[in-house]
């Protein structure tokens, strides 16, 4: 049991994790999240580039966190954090997105319908993954278009590319997107 605020803000990550999954007390939680409040927001603010959205998102994955760490078993809490913070954003952003949702870049990695949460994260995981992969032009022009929601008229204006080019690196960029994240999937599917 904790005895005191300053004895629990002296706590590691492990036995805040540890006190609220025994006693529930949001507070603890709290004391946990407000260590990393700045990772989170700074997480948010790159994927949804949204002050206000960011914000509402922080609350969400704080709400998300106090349901996640009640049964879960977690190590390493900021990379645990930072995944979940991230995999949510890409999900409302996936959600606000319907070409994404539909058939333009999300038919290349996700499938329809997940039989856990935690399938989603790692499709999600493996699209960032391999984004980074991408060389630089299909790279910006994918992020621009699909995360930053730009037109096709926007990316050549941020690009300086010509529309033709635009499509053609968009094109080739889901392409590539798509093998990477089937190597990806075979690869784990050899380590069971």
């Amino acid at each position: 049991m904790i005895s005191g605020n300053q004895n629990t803000e002296q706590q590691t990550d492990n036995q805040l994790i540890e006190s609220y999954q025994s006693t529930g007390e949001k507070s603890v939680l709290g004391i946990l999240f407000k260590r990393y409040l700045p990772l989170v927001f700074g997480t948010c603010m790159k994927y949804l580039k949204d002050r206000e959205a960011a914000k509402d998102m922080t609350m969400q994955v704080f709400e998300k966190l106090m349901k996640e760490l009640k049964e879960k078993e977690v190590k390493n809490f900021k990379s645990w954090l930072y995944v979940l913070t991230r995999n949510e954003c890409l999900m409302l952003l996936r959600k606000n997105r319907p070409e994404i949702n539909g058939v333009e870049l999300m038919e290349y990695q996700l499938p329809v319908h997940h039989t856990h949460e935690t399938e989603l994260e790692e499709d999600l995981g493996k699209m960032e993954t391999c984004i980074e992969t991408l060389n630089t032009d299909q790279n910006s022009c994918i992020k621009l278009f699909y995360l930053e929601k730009k037109t096709y008229q926007e990316v050549c204006d941020h690009t300086g590319f010509e529309l033709k080019k635009v499509k053609s690196y968009l094109q080739n960029g889901r392409r590539n997107l798509k093998i990477c994240i089937e190597k990806l999937r075979e690869r784990e599917e050899q380590t069971y």
